[in-house]
């Protein structure tokens, strides 16, 4: 696990409207002598393997508890976003400045079934041999590697950066703040990055992406 071998996820300050720059892990050597398409589960942690293995039971049941809460128009109008078999072939998610809203589906006790946040700043970083994903704005911000997996997604592991918070913590460290997700391409320059069974307030997170304007 990356908390174990000190494996540690930075991301530098950014300014609003200033292009900054990251700091991006190398591949952990748990990672380095397996096929490209598996290095992400000799990283994740096994609650994040399950994670990954649940993904459509999550996203089913996130499904079935805004609807009985009412909130079946919402989520017919966000369409392919919370469609969980709308993923196209080539996931790739190429570098650069983007464009990121989250929609939270479905409800731990206490919180709404449905939540759909406005636009917010994220950035994917190339990196040197591991690309990177960081949410730049707004008080909950993943920031977390990418890894390949098969044709129609890629895998997303990280944490939870929270508030006024400059670094994020260890990978592995804390399981209230791991993360893991599948990237999906869902339509020409549009993207999602779904976060089943995250570990607060809702059964599903859902981030869409599209290109920053110019």
């Amino acid at each position: 696990m990356w908390g174990r071998i000190s494996f540690l996820l930075t991301a530098s300050a950014v300014a609003f409207g200033v292009a900054g720059c990251q700091a991006v892990p190398t591949i952990p050597p748990s990672a380095a002598d397996v096929p490209e398409a598996r290095a992400w589960r000799s990283v994740a942690t096994e609650q994040d393997r399950a994670r990954i293995r649940g993904w459509y039971a999550s996203w089913q049941a996130a499904l079935a508890d805004a609807r009985a809460k009412g909130y079946g128009a919402d989520i017919a109008r966000e369409g392919v976003v919370l469609q969980p078999t709308a993923a196209l072939p080539d996931s790739h998610l190429p570098a650069g400045d983007y464009r990121c809203r989250t929609i939270k589906v479905g409800a731990r006790t206490g919180t709404l079934g449905y939540i759909a946040y406005s636009w917010f700043r994220c950035r994917v970083d190339a990196g040197q041999g591991a690309a990177s994903l960081t949410k730049l704005t707004g008080s909950q911000r993943p920031v977390g590697r990418i890894f390949p997996d098969n044709a129609k997604r890629q895998i997303f592991l990280g944490t939870l950066e929270l508030g006024d918070e400059k670094l994020p913590m260890d990978y592995g460290s804390d399981r209230m703040r791991d993360m893991a997700g599948l990237i999906e391409r869902i339509g020409d320059e549009r993207w999602r990055l779904v976060l089943p069974a995250p570990a607060y307030e809702s059964l599903l997170d859902v981030i869409e992406l599209v290109p920053a304007e110019p």
